[in-house]
């Protein structure tokens, strides 16, 4: 017999496959694959990512990564995903350089990677909500698993999508320094929230 415990930690980490599934097979600029994908799912890969996030916090005055620390903290796994820095050539302008020789010069990022990565991490969103997982995208996470080395060098972009199966999400109503959560937080909003990946 498997107690509810087990099993909803089983489920996250099935989850957390399919999200990488979703991420590889996401739409991407020229067809070109530039995503990387990681998972932390042990208590200690956990409190290492979350205890980098509280350095953070204090060294670059960001209240919100020791927030979002909390919700690391609170989650049954964590995936990372990331983008390769390499311009795709089309010379279009959108990262202000008329060249992406230029781009490449200035040591810059591509537009297009990070189009790429909202796309693959929406994608991997997507599949929790159908689970009926709790996520919220976090740059602060993306932020700490690159200084953490969780990527290749080439990785220059990330963001972390923690998972949740509790009765209620932990991602709202955060603790307290972060601000009040706002009365459209309700069951419907949460339920909304599945279906639109938050951003946090």
């Amino acid at each position: 017999m498997k107690t509810s415990a087990e099993l909803e930690k089983r489920a996250a980490l099935n989850v957390a496959s399919l999200m990488a599934a979703a991420a590889r097979t996401a739409p991407k600029t020229r067809g070109i694959d530039n995503i990387r994908v990681v998972a932390v799912e042990n208590k200690a890969g956990k409190n290492r990512l979350a205890n980098k996030m509280r350095q953070m916090a204090r060294s670059e005055q960001r209240p919100s990564f020791d927030r979002d620390a909390t919700c690391v903290d609170r989650s049954a796994a964590v995936v990372a995903i990331g983008v390769v820095s390499n311009p795709a050539g089309l010379n279009c302008g959108c990262c202000g350089y008329a060249l992406c020789q230029q781009l490449e010069s200035a040591k810059g990022i591509c537009s297009f990677n990070s189009i790429d990565l909202g796309i693959a991490s929406s994608s991997a969103a997507s599949v929790a909500a159908d689970s009926r997982v709790d996520t919220r995208l976090m740059f602060s996470v993306g932020r700490a698993a690159l200084a953490l080395g969780f990527f290749a060098a080439d990785v220059k972009l990330a963001l972390g999508i923690p998972l949740s199966i509790t009765g209620k999400s932990p991602f709202f109503d955060r603790p307290a320094g972060s601000a009040p959560a706002p009365a459209s937080h309700t069951a419907r909003a949460r339920r909304r929230s599945r279906l639109v990946p938050l951003w946090g």
